[in-house]
């Protein structure tokens, strides 16, 4: 998956990197080979009104100019590590190779692809598996550095990019890595692969190759200053190796990748084996010194949160990211423990937060009204929660981009911002745009009476009454009746503190906990009423946005536009951000997108950890440096290794 995605429990997305090389004026680009017909594609009607939308805004294109081949590529500004850097700052070149990790992952898995819509795929094909053309650095924003690829070009306006691969980019195979195989996975990918891969690739007007090494993406029309890094952080695909007529079937054949691990051993739905690439190709690179430390790294997987902890505490799996507090708080007094055998950490990090919330799909006609919407936002005792079963330690999200500068959070809304939303009345509304909102605080008795009259209201507002104990329509006399989708105990668990203050309401919420395989059927295909989610976010958010809100990802299938948000301003946001130039631009166009989102009431807010709670068996080391994105268990190694 690509590079802003949720991973599952206990795990961190991790993308390898490649040593760059010193900056080189490379001749000017004469394409000889160009893509196949299948494989070319011309502007979009999406892509047109994404341009118009930017017009609109003020963000069109920058006047042309070639800037020559360089090592890396920043979203905004110039990258931090020059050419000749010599390692990562989160990493130890000095951490020994060798011995095992095992990780665990709570849920099942039944395909060992994951890039297509179909199955449950196993963890971190992606990261250990299959590479990109370049490599994020996790101590900046958003810099790419180079990969399969050891140079980048574009222009000003970023209508184009070029890569030049590394010559001795090889796959597991020995087979070298190709301009033929970068256009292949493009084409494949946005043909057949995940609706996120469809949206980006189909933005790109045609991809051909100058020679084996070199290949260049028309962007011309696109207007999305991210398109450039998009495409570098692209999954590359061995051409050789795959069929594409049977690519969007679930698999338990391993894919052949160029990283430093294959997968060496399936149980399915049970767990995933990788070893260490002896012939990996970029092993003695300065990007990886200090990564990918151990021999052999296995996925057990557990489809039951209680046994998933057990495990930990028997050591039969080596680190565990807490996310339950209570659990942290009084959970960890095993004997491994008191004997100094584990360790609890908590680490910073400098993302934002996220959204971690209860979706409503307004799919349904019950949760069509924002009235509504927010009626019920009033009736979540966020307070009582947090104190009976978080020990105090959650924090309250209030934003989309929590916990940091593209937050609106507390901040009124600038010139840049209103220009912006100007074009757009009524949609913010005037406690948002001036900061000033945040979600609802109760006594935390479990019984709030103020936030009861304020739902009431809400729901008279929206034609809703009590008739005895039952809330009602009062147009066609319909009782208020909706499920809450849940497929953990943990989630089970808030649901069902939720329901009983609904019931207080009249409200008839029902909770319906499904497995993993069901969960994900039902997510995928909108079947559901209200569901809890995380939208996990970088500190560059561009491209995905669309995909999380985009009007277009609305009914598009796997697509994780869970609420169904369907608004123009939303869309034109989400443009404004692709278009800027300048951070300050870019962090303006960020805000006035989460002040829409959230007058829009799509989720009810929950909670969100302060660190990242970490537990690990202490042969397990880790560096002494943490990284801007938090711990990255790539640079990890096993204390004892020989």
């Amino acid at each position: 998956m690509c590079r802003k995605y949720g991973t599952a429990q206990g795990l961190r997305p991790v993308i390898s990197c490649a040593k760059p090389e010193t900056n080189r004026i490379r001749p000017p680009f004469a394409p000889s080979v160009t893509a196949p017909a299948p494989m070319q594609w011309q502007a979009s009607r999406r892509t047109l009104i994404v341009g118009a939308l930017l017009t609109a805004s003020g963000l069109g294109r920058s006047p042309a100019w070639a800037a020559p081949a360089q090592h890396a590529i920043a979203m905004h500004g110039e990258p931090t590590w020059p050419a000749n850097f010599s390692q990562p700052s989160y990493a130890d070149p000095a951490a020994p190779k060798g011995g095992e990790l095992v990780q665990g992952v709570l849920g099942t898995f039944d395909s060992l692809n994951p890039f297509i819509v179909m199955g449950l795929p196993a963890a971190n094909i992606r990261s250990y598996v299959i590479e990109s053309l370049l490599a994020r650095g996790y101590d900046e924003p958003f810099t790419l550095y180079g990969l399969l690829a050891d140079s980048v070009e574009t222009d000003a306006a970023r209508s184009y990019v070029t890569f030049t691969l590394n010559p001795v980019a090889r796959f597991a195979d020995g087979k070298p890595v190709t301009a033929e195989d970068v256009i292949f996975s493009w084409g494949l990918l946005r043909d057949k692969g995940r609706p996120n891969y469809r949206t980006y690739y189909t933005k790109v007007v045609k991809a051909v190759a100058s020679d084996a090494r070199t290949v260049r993406f028309d962007l011309a029309g696109s207007d999305d200053r991210e398109l450039p890094l998009i495409i570098g952080l692209m999954p590359v695909l061995a051409k050789h190796a795959i069929d594409p007529a049977k690519f969007e079937r679930t698999t338990f054949e391993p894919l052949l990748g160029s990283g430093p691990y294959r997968v060496s051993a399936v149980r399915p739905a049970e767990s995933v084996s990788f070893t260490r690439d002896a012939n990996y190709w970029g092993r003695d690179l300065p990007i990886n010194r200090g990564l990918w430390n151990f021999d052999t790294i296995r996925f057990d997987y557990y489809r039951d949160g209680n046994t998933h902890f057990e495990a930990f505490k028997k050591g039969s799996y080596d680190v565990r990211l807490e996310t339950d507090p209570g659990r942290w708080q009084t959970a960890y007094d095993f004997p491994a423990l008191a004997q100094g055998r584990v360790v609890k950490e908590e680490f910073p990090y400098g993302l934002p937060k996220g959204m971690d919330g209860l979706v409503f799909n307004t799919r349904r006609p019950i949760f069509a009204d924002v009235r509504v919407r927010e009626a019920i936002l009033h009736l979540f005792d966020f307070e009582w929660i947090n104190h009976n079963y978080f020990f105090d330690l959650y924090k309250r999200t209030a934003s989309y981009f929590d916990g940091c500068d593209l937050s609106a959070r507390g901040v009124p809304a600038n010139g840049r911002e209103r220009e912006l939303l100007g074009a757009f009345p009524g949609t913010v509304r005037p406690d948002i745009m001036a900061g000033t909102w945040a979600p609802p605080v109760t006594d935390g008795s479990g019984r709030d009476r103020a936030g009861l009259r304020r739902a009431f209201a809400l729901f008279a507002a929206a034609g809703y009454a009590l008739k005895g104990t039952q809330l009602v329509h009062t147009a066609s006399g319909g009782p208020f009746v909706f499920e809450i989708l849940t497929n953990t105990r943990d989630q089970e668990r808030v649901a069902l503190a939720f329901t009983r203050s609904l019931k207080r309401a009249g409200i008839d919420a029902r909770v319906r906990s499904v497995d993993a395989t069901q969960f994900e059927r039902r997510r995928i295909g909108f079947d559901f009423d209200m569901m809890q989610y995380r939208w996990e976010q970088s500190l560059s958010p561009g491209n995905e946005q669309l995909f999380y809100w985009g009007s277009a990802a609305a009914s598009q299938e796997g697509s994780r536009n869970y609420m169904g948000v369907k608004s123009k301003a939303v869309d034109a946001m989400i443009a404004a951000m692709l278009g800027a130039t300048t951070r300050p631009d870019f962090v303006s166009a960020t805000r006035a997108l989460d002040r829409a989102l959230l007058s829009g009431f799509y989720v009810v807010p929950l909670y969100f950890p302060p660190k990242q709670w970490i537990a690990r068996w202490t042969r397990i080391k880790h560096p002494s440096q943490t990284s801007l994105f938090g711990y990255l268990p790539e640079t990890w190694w096993q204390g004892d290794a020989k």
